[in-house]
């Protein structure tokens, strides 16, 4: 997945001293929290060590270039991304866990060839999974705790300045790949990652130091927008995830006919990614696709007015938007739609909207149907 977060630390914490364990408790505890994760609904658990000095290198360059757009979060932590210990003063050692997400067949190419539907992400098609999952890594951490005795842990979610990718990769839970998705080759790239920061010595899995992309360049090559420069190299302010999520303001207009119909976030480099032929179905409830909204129509989506909005994105990640991006984004959808009168009557509709921002699309959108 393609999720492109804030900057509020999601976490809970212990403060109890860490305890000595020898190596047998260590490796015992290490199989129960392989179990209880399980039991939480996790897929794969691994442990790694804190040296993340290489995409520290990394990830000053992406900045230098500025391609983190106006993400100005992802520069503002200093250091703290690529070196645990400050952002968690003690952390040894960090928990990586990984949970599927892909809910059964949600048709997503038959949705994108559809002008007259709405493509939204799949990662948010049900509940918010920031708040489910940090729940759990906060039940896996109070187990450990009692477990082990003591010790401190922190848990994150996707909204800190954590290097999660990075963290996973050497936790040995797959590899950064050429789309800088983590893949693992017994499950694809359809998965959240959660962390979890300890003072606990506990023994390190094996690292994932091999990729294994090969010459496949699909990825990179499907992309709409051309955000890829080369594999590894995303310049976000090309990205549709970015685009329709993060970016605040008008969307350049030589990039809005390359969004087609994705309103919020971008699947595509996951969906032509040879290795999510493994990937399998979650069974977790709460990511079950709510409101119709797997292959909605964009007309509908248009006119639903804010109270509407609103009432149908509780408790989802669609909420972060606001309903005038939500406007701004479906209006482009629409200009790139195939033109009927109803889409013509949808914009007109909107012409004179409240919000200069929601305007100026929904012109632009008009006049691609000759309005």
């Amino acid at each position: 997945m393609s999720d492109l977060s804030s900057t509020q630390a999601d976490s809970e914490q212990s403060r109890a001293a860490a305890p000595t364990l020898d190596s047998e408790q260590q490796l015992l505890l290490l199989q129960q929290i392989k179990e209880w994760a399980a039991e939480l609904g996790f897929q794969q658990v691994g442990i790694s060590d804190i040296e993340l000095s290489e995409h520290q290198d990394y990830l000053q360059k992406w900045l230098d270039a500025g391609y983190h757009g106006s993400m100005d979060y992802m520069a503002r932590h200093g250091s703290k991304r690529s070196r645990p210990e400050q952002l968690v003063p003690g952390t040894c050692r960090v928990i990586s866990l990984r949970m599927d997400y892909l809910y059964e067949d949600t048709q997503a190419l038959e949705v994108l060839d559809s002008s007259e539907l709405a493509y939204i992400s799949r990662y948010t098609l049900g509940r918010d999974y920031h708040k489910l999952i940090r729940k759990r890594l906060a039940q896996l951490a109070l187990r450990i705790e009692a477990e082990a005795g003591g010790g401190q842990y922190r848990a994150f979610v996707d909204s800190a300045p954590v290097l999660e990718r990075a963290l996973a990769e050497r936790a040995g839970l797959g590899w950064i790949a050429k789309n800088t998705m983590l893949i693992n080759d017994k499950a694809g790239s359809w998965f959240f990652l959660g962390e979890i920061y300890t003072d606990l010595p506990l023994p390190v899995s094996k690292p994932q130091t091999s990729k294994h992309c090969g010459s496949c360049s699909a990825c990179l090559e499907i992309c709409p927008t051309n955000a890829f420069l080369g594999p590894h190299q995303l310049d976000a302010r090309r990205c549709i995830s970015y685009l329709t999520i993060e970016h605040r303001g008008s969307i350049d207009p030589e990039l809005r006919p390359l969004m087609g119909n994705r309103i919020f976030g971008c699947d595509d480099c996951q969906l032509v990614c040879p290795w999510n032929k493994f990937a399998k179905a979650t069974n977790e409830p709460d990511f079950r696709p709510r409101h119709q909204l797997a292959a909605p129509q964009l007309v509908e989506l248009f006119l639903w007015d804010e109270q509407t909005y609103l009432k149908n994105t509780e408790g989802s990640a669609l909420r972060r938007i606001g309903h005038e991006r939500w406007l701004r984004n479906i209006a482009i959808a629409l200009g790139n739609a195939e033109t009927s009168d109803e889409i013509i009557a949808a914009l007109q509709q909107r012409a004179a909207h409240d919000s200069e921002l929601v305007r100026e699309h929904v012109n632009w959108a008009l006049a691609r149907h000759g309005q």
